[in-house]
């Protein structure tokens, strides 16, 4: 597909993130200091808010869709009005439309405007399902021979995570404290993080509820849109806590996401095969069609002051299984999905060692640290680091960006219990 033409001409540039073709959903602060609803258009936003509140873009049958300043009511209305409300958008900014002037006094620069988490999460889940990864990070703790877990290659293993802690891109991220346990220790220590991670993910948000077993194509409609996803992740609060029962407040410190949600139609032309199986997948986990997407990532870190050093780069095409397996795997024992359900895909990486999702990866679990561009090392994150995921799918002389997906860590608390 060919770029799609706006009036808004940084809309047709090739290096946006937001062409006509895109048409991603947030939240920002508006002028009156209000939550509203909003569409990324080239480098502005389109106030969907105060469009609705002016009658110029209503959803059919509906009032005030957008009055609360999130998509959490709108993702409610299911697939059919989606696909209205794009059309209806794709028409007011296309290079056609009648009375472009008519719209300007509804755009906000995006340079220096607040953003805000986009919807409302009900819960979050986290999956494991890059095989790169997966078998590097068992090779580390649990040799070559034992890399997979028996049950990896049938079905997509996630945990429940924590909806409370998902923010929004740009929110500062405080180096966590918890239980570290040395191997030479007999016991634990109460004490700040030293190995603080990221894990470059895509997020996929659930739209529609279900209320029983969904097959994968089912799962697939129920997507309202993806999101760029880091679960962050304190890696020696998580080498003591994981067993038996998995990650708990190694994962609970902060997932940051993108603040663009790209809609699912937006990446329709992207989709891509999951990787043939070493092992056939039961029925109700086959893929009826393609069920991935062709987008590039990448992960830069860059020292408080100084600039970015690109430590990662690969593609969401990497993964073993789809947000859609997902989905429907999650609901197999009869488990209720519901509105606003946020999935992490789980780290993405290729097979190459630039290609890896996770400094405990990138670095072999510390042993072989990365030199950045300033000249300094990484093992894994110290305070003042930046880290900003990008992605995009690359099209016929555009792509469909989600924008930055940022994070700063900030030091440790000096005492937790300091009251």
């Amino acid at each position: 597909m060919p770029l799609n033409i706006s009036w808004v001409e940084s809309a047709n540039t090739p290096d946006t993130d937001f062409p006509l073709n895109n048409l991603p959903y947030g939240a920002f602060v508006s002028d009156a200091g209000e939550p509203h609803c909003g569409v990324a258009i080239g480098d502005m936003i389109l106030d969907v808010t105060a469009l609705e509140a002016d009658g110029v873009l209503a959803v059919p049958e509906e009032e005030e869709v957008f009055f609360f300043g999130d998509w959490s009511e709108f993702m409610t209305l299911g697939p059919e009005i989606w696909t209205g409300f794009r059309d209806a958008l794709t028409e007011l900014l296309s290079e056609a439309y009648a009375d472009p002037q008519g719209l300007t006094g509804y755009m906000v620069p995006q340079v220096g405007t607040q953003m805000l988490m986009p919807f409302t999460v009900s819960e979050f889940t986290d999956f494991y399902a890059s095989k790169n990864h997966a078998s590097n990070v068992g090779t580390m703790f649990r040799g070559p021979e034992n890399a997979l877990p028996p049950n990896w290659l049938s079905m997509p293993i996630g945990y429940n995570g924590r909806a409370s802690s998902v923010v929004v891109s740009g929110t500062d991220v405080r180096r966590p404290w918890g239980q570290l346990k040395s191997p030479d220790a007999e016991l634990p220590v109460f004490a700040p993080c030293k190995r603080f991670d990221i894990e470059l993910e895509m997020g996929a948000i659930v739209g529609q509820p279900s209320e029983g077993p969904v097959t994968v194509a089912e799962a697939d409609d129920m997507i309202f849109g993806y999101v760029l996803l880091n679960d962050w992740s304190a890696r020696d609060i998580q080498a003591w806590e994981y067993q038996p029962l998995g990650p708990f407040q190694s994962k609970a410190t902060a997932t940051t996401i993108s603040p663009w949600i790209v809609p699912k139609a937006a990446l329709e032309e992207f989709r891509v095969d999951t990787p043939n199986r070493e092992r056939p997948l039961l029925e109700h986990l086959t893929e009826p069609g393609p069920m991935l997407y062709d987008i590039a990532l990448e992960v830069g870190m860059a020292p408080e002051g100084k600039s970015e050093t690109v430590i990662a780069r690969t593609n969401y095409r990497e993964m073993y299984y789809s947000s859609a397996q997902q989905l429907a795997h999650h609901s197999t024992s009869g488990c209720p999905m519901r509105v606003g359900d946020l999935l992490g895909s789980g780290t993405i990486s290729g097979p190459e060692k630039d290609q890896r999702g996770a400094l405990l990866e990138i670095t072999w679990g510390g042993k072989e640290p990365i030199t950045l561009d300033t000249g300094e090392t990484r093992s894994f994150i110290e305070d003042g680091d930046t880290l900003t995921l990008r992605g995009a799918a690359i099209g016929d002389g555009y792509r469909v960006g989600f924008g930055a997906c940022v994070g700063t860590v900030l030091p440790a608390l000096d005492d937790p219990y300091k009251r």
